[in-house]
């Protein structure tokens, strides 16, 4: 199976980083294909154009992360909880390579209502560190990021089975909680990728 793994986090000694890793070294000693992008350490450029919006695009490395996209059999997606939303950086992937008519279109005439997903991965899976408590998330803050990625981005683009997984709080975890985070990542990736 072809896996692309995306990673947006600033610093190459986060946590993101180090479930990123853990989790591609895992996929890779069970034989998967990996497809591994660091977008900060790639300085990926998160500004959607106005030429990109009406389709009169040339950006070979645009077109790179789009083809990546296509070409993999599931995506994980490994990101802090900043403010309720992903990274900007990440928020510009969205924005620059799920683009209209690659990952979703509407059927004809019907511009701007139900959109018709075009993504065939068979499984997206998004794994998120946050300094704020699940029962916080959930009963103040309304889970944003769940919203976001399940119902605004995943299932517009076709995808009805997205995982995520918060490793909370991260700020002043212990070393053997971390340990014990990465084991899940480890698990809860392997387990749903065949």
């Amino acid at each position: 199976m072809k896996i692309q793994i995306i990673v947006c986090h600033p610093n190459e000694n986060s946590f993101n980083h180090a479930i990123a890793n853990r989790v591609k070294e895992a996929l890779i000693q069970n034989g998967h294909q990996i497809i591994f992008h660091d977008l900060y350490k790639e300085k990926f450029n998160p500004i959607l154009t106005y030429e990109e919006i009406t389709g009169n695009t040339n950006d070979p490395i645009l077109e790179g992360y789009i083809d990546d996209l296509l070409q993999s059999d599931a995506l994980i997606i490994v990101h802090p909880n900043w403010w309720g939303k992903p990274p900007a950086l990440l928020s510009g992937w969205i924005d620059r390579v799920l683009k209209f008519n690659i990952a979703y279109t509407f059927p004809k005439g019907e511009e701007g209502g139900a959109s018709i997903g075009l993504l065939k991965l068979q499984k997206v899976i998004v794994l998120n560190t946050a300094n704020t408590t699940d029962d916080r998330e959930r009963e103040i803050f309304g889970n944003p990021l769940d919203l976001i990625w399940k119902n605004c981005v995943f299932e517009f683009c076709g995808i009805q089975n997205t995982i995520r997984k918060v490793f909370t709080v991260v700020v002043d975890s212990t070393l053997e909680e971390r340990k014990k985070w990465l084991d899940e990542a480890e698990l809860l990736v392997l387990n749903n990728v065949s």
